[in-house]
């Protein structure tokens, strides 16, 4: 009867009758029918992807995944007992991390409350991870607010999470398998929801922000050093370089943030901040906005003296890719003086070197307020169409395995390329740009400059890298036992930095105790098709091995013998 009753309400909203229903999710059941052509009398069960796509959406959300993880747990403790159960999806509706009762964890994942659910719209229907992910704002889809009767006993509640550039990163969801029927039972659920998600806005930020000021913003003194309304980060002459949602209403709607001067809607510039920090009484940290409203103010310095590298707005992001490799220092310092122009850049490397989290860290310190990013296999011209839609004023666009563009769609970016002049392209690619078969036209609007990653086996920080990774995936208190170590500073790394950090994520997962041992780390990749006589600059590798000759040959896959015979017929010989 139920079901009936539910299918009938579906009709009438899509003959245009009000049925007192959220418009929200009048607007989804008409998409779902209208645009995704589904039927409200199937009981679909949930989309689960594959464990080789969770992987990799697990990959590309590892920094979302590590910046919620604290605020995630404190939301669980909170809700622990009221059989609530926490879903954190990245921008596409797959859940990539997941808290929930034990006891329940079948009934889980029959409903699609668990790792690897895809909650996106247009597979789920009408759900709380899909109409956020359409609307960008915290919703309550409750009980038969679904559109697919195989969801109606469920209620969901759910918060957007944006990036400090403003893009929508992931969704923070809370959902009940059973609940009562009221949908404003569900208040509580929204008001954790969206102040967890807004908690996690703000890590993310203060992990990017270690060398750059921070002001965190609040309408009230009492929670301005602990839980801030909002918060942005500002470069040495006070322009903004990223932000949480909430700094939005700062600016006037639709405005463009980034790279704007704080000065232009708070009374205050980049020398007013030290007068902003802790040591000043919280009452007294008041800020003027231009608008005659006041707002409290807490400004966190950089932790680390500003180098060379960081010259006006420059370095940021680019400084945390490396620890002191001197080929990775020239290449960023090379990156941060192109980052503030409009050169097209094309990022080489082998799979793995990280050439999009380059990519990235460019755009951060450029000017550019949009960032678009574009796979290039499989990439046809309405796909490229639609992504131009969304386009507005200056925008980077990652155009990734460039090497991939079919020949009808390199025409259709030219011509996006020539039309629009705020678009500035940085592209990336595992091959040699000599190798590139791009025509000449294309080549030449997208290759203005390159930028060449050098492989794991041959950087010198391999040993920050370590450290730095491991203090992403595991407790403070984990550490690398001097075996474990030894090691990884010997292997080859043919994956390069992503098969680093799955050797760090499988370690984390298997060890027992607070030390990561040999035992627990996976099996080094195959190497005997590493080739001995392979020309590698071998120079490079044994200055990164510290011109250790052991564990030179263990990051190459050969004999030390072969690296002492290298070594003579090269030429090569350690410094004096």
């Amino acid at each position: 009867m139920a079901e009936r009753q539910h299918v009938e309400e579906i009709e009438r909203v899509l003959g245009g009758t009000a049925t007192g229903r959220d418009t929200f999710v009048s607007e989804s059941w008409r998409r779902c029918v209208e645009l995704y052509g589904m039927d409200p009398t199937r009981s679909d069960p949930a989309y689960i992807v594959t464990e080789t796509e969770l992987r990799d959406h697990r990959k590309q959300a590892e920094w979302l995944i590590s910046a919620a993880r604290c605020s995630l747990q404190s939301l669980f403790r909170q809700v622990t007992g009221q059989s609530y159960v926490l879903l954190l999806t990245d921008a596409k509706g797959v859940c990539v991390d997941f808290f929930g009762d034990d006891l329940f964890v079948d009934n889980l994942r029959g409903a699609g409350l668990y790792l690897g659910s895809n909650w996106s719209e247009n597979l789920a229907g009408t759900c709380g991870v899909g109409a956020c992910i359409v609307t960008q704002e915290p919703v309550t889809v409750h009980q038969d607010d679904h559109f697919g009767n195989a969801h109606t006993p469920l209620s969901c509640t759910a918060a957007p999470i944006f990036d400090s550039l403003g893009g929508l990163a992931a969704v923070l969801d809370i959902s009940l398998l059973r609940s009562p029927s009221p949908k404003r039972s569900q208040n509580l659920a929204m008001s954790l929801v969206t102040n967890a998600a807004r908690r996690v806005e703000l890590a993310n930020l203060m992990a990017e922000s270690r060398r750059d000021w921070v002001l965190r913003l609040s309408d009230s003194p009492e929670f301005l050093d602990v839980d801030p309304e909002a918060a942005i980060r500002l470069d040495g002459s006070g322009r903004i370089l990223g932000y949480t949602r909430g700094a939005r209403r700062l600016f006037p709607e639709g405005g463009v943030i980034l790279g704007r001067r704080v000065d232009e809607v708070l009374g205050l510039t980049v020398d007013d901040l030290p007068d902003l920090m802790r040591d000043r009484r919280t009452e007294d940290r008041v800020i003027r906005m231009r608008d005659g409203g006041a707002l409290f103010g807490h400004a966190i310095a950089p932790q680390a003296p500003r180098t060379a590298l960081r010259s006006s707005r420059q370095g940021g992001p680019l400084t945390e890719l490396s620890g002191n490799d001197p080929t990775m220092a020239q290449l960023l310092a090379r990156a941060a003086k192109l980052a503030g122009t409009t050169v097209p850049l094309l990022i080489t490397g082998e799979t793995g070197t990280g050439k999009t989290k380059l990519a990235r860290a460019v755009h951060m310190v450029g000017t550019a307020s949009g960032f678009v990013t574009l796979e290039c296999a499989g990439l046809s011209q309405n796909a490229l169409a639609d992504a131009c839609r969304e386009i507005t004023g200056p925008t980077t666009l990652l155009l990734r395995r460039i090497e991939e563009l079919t020949e009808g769609t390199g025409a259709a970016l030219i011509a996006l390329l020539d039309s629009n002049s705020g678009l500035r392209p940085v592209s990336t690619t595992c091959l040699d740009p000599g190798a590139l078969d791009l025509p000449r036209a294309l080549f030449h609007r997208l290759a203005g400059a390159t930028l060449t990653l050098p492989p794991l086996r041959q950087r010198q920080d391999l040993g920050w890298l370590l450290d730095r990774l491991l203090r992403r995936r595991a407790p403070d208190d984990m550490r690398l036992s001097p075996s474990a170590r030894a090691e990884l500073l010997g292997r080859h790394w043919p994956g390069n930095l992503r098969e680093l950090e799955q050797v760090l994520d499988v370690a984390v997962a298997l060890c027992e105790g607070r030390v990561l041992d040999q035992p627990d780390l996976p099996k080094p990749i195959d190497t005997a098709s590493h080739s001995p006589d392979t020309e590698e600059p071998l120079e490079l590798v044994m200055e990164a091995c510290g011109w250790n000759m052991s564990r030179a040959a263990r990051r190459l896959g050969v004999n030390r013998s072969t690296i002492l015979r290298r070594m003579r017929r090269a030429g090569v010989q350690p410094p004096a």
